[in-house]
């Protein structure tokens, strides 16, 4: 590992943030996917997939907090709902582009090579990595900040419009609409621990592959694999 280039790398991400870490390890192992740990483990003795699984809760907790005070008169069920479309692996991907986290991030040749720095399910990892970062370097109040301010406008958005329709809903009124029948979603690749799992999905409609999409659960790989259909077909994104 280049520790200037690094350095470089964090005191960037540190003021897109608005922060600094008193702990500045603790960043670097934010940034760490585990194929650096795979290729380099001289340089790179663990991954963020900690940090990730304590961003991911947090993230949660937030967004659930938020939800519960805005909408006093609204069901847990559909609170359930608002709250799993806001922290959908798509929305955390997107919020990591805006800050450019992929160009931030340690990671094996042959993951870079294969487009690592872009994919959905190494961003929104990284992001909830970053998240429980702040939460362990500057406590729960800043971290709560931080967690808030990335997804404000989602919320906001959320509380006033409600859930946008299901893609995968959507996708299947259309195929048959089309007369091509229901789509057929089949896994094709797993990968990463088993608390941490990341499932690959791919959409087929009429025997051809229409997209594809990944995520800790099935169901939000197929909803990405499902957007990634309708755009192919010229319909809309959905939100």
């Amino acid at each position: 590992m280049n520790t200037k280039v690094g350095s470089k790398h964090e005191d960037a991400l540190e003021k897109r943030l608005g922060m600094s870490f008193a702990e500045r390890g603790l960043l670097s192992l934010s940034l760490t996917h585990p194929s650096a740990v795979n290729e380099d483990p001289l340089s790179f003795s663990a991954s963020n997939q900690r940090l990730e699984f304590l961003g991911d809760a947090f993230i949660d907790f937030v967004v659930a907090q938020e939800l519960y005070h805005c909408l006093p008169n609204i069901a847990e069920g559909e609170l359930t709902e608002l709250r799993s479309a806001i922290v959908r692996g798509a929305t955390l991907a997107r919020l990591a582009r805006g800050l450019s986290l992929g160009s931030y991030m340690y990671m094996g040749q042959g993951e870079e090579g294969s487009g690592g720095r872009y994919r959905d399910s190494n961003l929104a990892a990284a992001l909830e990595a970053v998240v429980g970062a702040v939460l362990l370097d500057k406590g729960a109040d800043a971290a709560y900040g931080i967690t808030l301010g990335l997804l404000q406008s989602e919320l906001e958005h959320t509380v006033r419009e409600g859930v946008a329709k299901d893609p995968k809903s959507r996708l299947q009124q259309v195929t048959q609409g089309m007369g091509k029948g229901s789509p057929v979603y089949r896994t094709i690749d797993e990968s990463g621990p088993e608390h941490l799992r990341i499932f690959t999905i791919e959409v087929v409609v009429a025997d051809e592959v229409m997209g594809t999409g990944s995520g800790h659960r099935k169901v939000d790989g197929e909803r990405t694999a499902a957007q990634q259909a309708l755009e192919v077909f010229g319909v809309a994104d959905l939100g």
